[in-house]
C-alpha cells in the first residue's frame, strides 16, 4: 500500500441532486498508484463520486480535495474516460488520432500539418501510450474497425496522454466480453503500477478486476465504506451497509455473488 499524499481525500462528504442525498458521511483516500473500484447497484451515485472529484458536481457538505486543491483545479492532472459506446463500424477515424485527441483536442481546430517542438512532443508521447497500452499493431487501423477491447485500449492511452496523476473510468468494461474485461483489468493494474497513477474505476461487477484491486469503495443506501476487497465485500459488511440480511457467495471459480436485494444478485 502506498504511504505517499492522497491523489483523492474526502471528509465525510455527500452529495445531493435534485433536492436529495445521493450518499453522505463517505471516507475515502486513494494514493498515487493505487486501483480503486467505485461499486454498488444501479442509481446509488458511481458516477456521482467521480463527478464531485472533477469539480462538476459541488460537494454537498463535508470535503473533498483532488491533488491537494479544489475539485476542479487539478483537472488537467486527470484523465477521464466516461460512460460510452462502442464506435460504429463506419468510423474512419485512425485509433492513433483518437489518442492525439486526448494531447490537445481541447483546442480548436485540429493538429497542424507542419513539424515544430510541440508536434514532435506530440507525436512522441501519443507513441509512447499507444505502445503503453499494447496498441501499437492496431493504432493506425480505423477505430470503427477495431473490437472493443482494442478500442478501450486506445481510450485509455487517450486518458493517459498528459500524462495524468489520476484517472477516473466509468463503466470501462461494461461492453466487453469475459476475455477482454480481464486483459483491460490487467493493463490498468499494470498501469497503476508502472506509471504511479492513482485509479477510481466505475464497475458493476468486481469479479473481472477482483484479482488486481487494492481498494474498493462500496456505495449503497446513501451510505459508504472502503476498504480492502476481502473486508468491505463480505455478508457482515454488505449487511450492515443496506440494513438488510445480506450473503455473499463464492462459487468453485472464485466468483463473487451478492444477494439478499434487489439489483445485485446477478453481479459481483
Amino acid at each position: 500500500m502506498s504511504t505517499a499524499d492522497p491523489v483523492v481525500e474526502t471528509r465525510d462528504a455527500s452529495a445531493r441532486r435534485g433536492g436529495r442525498v445521493v450518499w453522505s458521511h463517505v471516507d475515502v483516500t486513494v494514493r498515487a498508484g493505487e486501483f480503486v473500484a467505485v461499486l454498488g447497484p444501479n442509481g446509488v451515485g458511481k458516477s456521482t463520486f467521480l463527478q464531485v472529484v472533477l469539480g462538476l458536481l459541488p460537494v454537498a457538505s463535508g470535503a473533498v480535495r483532488v491533488r491537494g486543491e479544489a475539485p476542479g483545479q487539478a483537472n488537467r492532472r486527470i484523465g477521464y474516460l466516461p460512460q460510452r459506446h462502442a464506435f460504429a463500424a463506419g468510423t474512419r477515424v485512425r485509433g492513433v488520432d483518437v489518442v492525439r485527441l486526448g494531447w490537445d483536442g481541447d483546442r480548436w481546430g485540429v493538429p497542424l500539418p507542419f513539424g515544430g517542438a510541440r508536434s514532435k512532443a506530440a507525436r512522441e508521447r501519443v507513441d509512447e501510450v499507444v505502445e503503453l497500452v499494447g496498441a501499437s499493431t492496431f493504432a493506425h487501423r480505423p477505430i470503427g474497425e477495431l473490437s472493443g477491447g482494442e478500442q478501450q485500449r486506445l481510450l485509455i492511452a487517450q486518458a493517459l496522454v498528459r500524462r495524468p496523476d489520476l484517472l477516473l473510468l466509468d463503466e470501462p468494461l461494461d461492453s466487453l466480453d469475459v476475455t477482454n474485461q480481464a486483459s483491460v483489468s490487467a493493463l490498468i493494474q499494470q498501469v497503476c503500477r508502472s506509471q504511479g497513477v492513482a485509479v477510481l474505476l466505475v464497475a458493476h461487477d468486481v469479479n473481472p478486476i477482483l484479482p488486481y484491486l487494492d481498494q474498493v469503495l462500496y456505495l449503497a443506501h446513501g451510505g459508504a465504506v472502503m476498504g480492502a476487497p476481502e473486508d468491505v465485500i463480505t455478508a457482515e459488511t454488505l449487511t450492515m451497509l443496506y440494513g438488510t440480511p445480506i450473503d455473499v457467495l463464492q462459487d468453485r471459480t472464485g466468483r463473487l455473488v451478492v444477494v439478499g436485494q434487489p439489483d445485485t444478485h446477478e453481479h459481483h
